[in-house]
């Protein structure tokens, strides 16, 4: 009885796991680089999905290849734990991961490109699945490879680090500048240097989210955060290491704030 029993387990076992096996992901905009990112930064392909409800916007033709404006909106998957953003033809493909903790699953930013690419944001669901959005957008190229403008003025040092922005906590949005070159080592001569990591928390040391920088990320890299109006933080503390070792913080406020 025993073998018979085994074998009907064996065999109901392999009908679930078929059941469960997907069909090859056809890319919807068809890249030569998407199978490669696909098994590279996200793992295994039984776990990944294109999904509509991952909104990204940009431009579709990038007028200035240094700074890119790009929103990325995974409201609608519901409980998300990280955010991949990532270009297929990106001399460094990875752009940064979002990890949004207390903070909506949506975020805008401003990163380099260097040609007409195909743009992924790859969120992560607390059950471990990944759901992909996509965009394309055109462009002449050569943004990774520009050196930073930062260098041009003589106080760029002192200015290192320095946080800019506000929260407006009717509409649920907090907006922060960092002063950084971000140099992605691609121009001559020139070595990496880039901020590494962002923590933002609340006044009491509390943790909200966290963003991990990756060489395509602008100079003097840009974010906007999202919140739920009323759950909308009246402080936001930015701390934060750049590949130097030198150190970030400062707060964004509310006008008129004086906690």
């Amino acid at each position: 009885m025993l073998r018979p029993l085994l074998a009907a387990l064996s065999l109901a076992t392999a009908a679930a796991a078929a059941d469960d096996v997907r069909t090859p992901l056809t890319d919807p905009l068809g890249s030569g680089m998407w199978s490669y990112h696909q098994k590279e930064l996200l793992g295994d392909p039984l776990d990944i999905r294109f999904d509509d409800r991952v909104i990204v916007q940009g431009p579709a033709n990038a007028e200035d290849t240094v700074n890119v404006p790009l929103l990325v909106d995974a409201t609608a998957i519901g409980d998300v734990e990280e955010i991949r953003i990532f270009a297929d033809y990106g001399p460094i493909p990875h752009i940064l991961t979002y990890h949004p903790g207390q903070a909506a699953p949506k975020i805008a930013l401003r990163f380099k490109i260097d040609q007409a690419t195909a743009i992924r944001a790859a969120v992560r669901s607390a059950d471990g699945a990944w759901h992909v959005g996509s965009t394309y957008i055109d462009a002449a190229g050569g943004g990774c490879t520009a050196a930073s403008h930062a260098y041009a003025s003589d106080d760029w040092e002192e200015r290192l680090g320095m946080i800019h922005g506000q929260v407006w906590a009717d509409t649920g949005r907090a907006r922060m500048i960092v002063d950084h070159p971000m140099d992605t080592g691609l121009a001559d001569g020139i070595p990496v240097f880039i901020i590494e990591t962002l923590d933002i928390s609340d006044t009491q040391g509390q943790p909200i989210a966290r963003l991990d920088l990756h060489e395509p990320v602008n100079e003097d890299p840009a974010f906007t955060l999202y919140f739920e109006p009323d759950a909308t933080p009246e402080a936001l503390r930015i701390t934060g290491r750049d590949n130097n070792g030198n150190d970030i913080d400062g707060l964004i406020t509310v006008a008129g704030y004086n906690g």
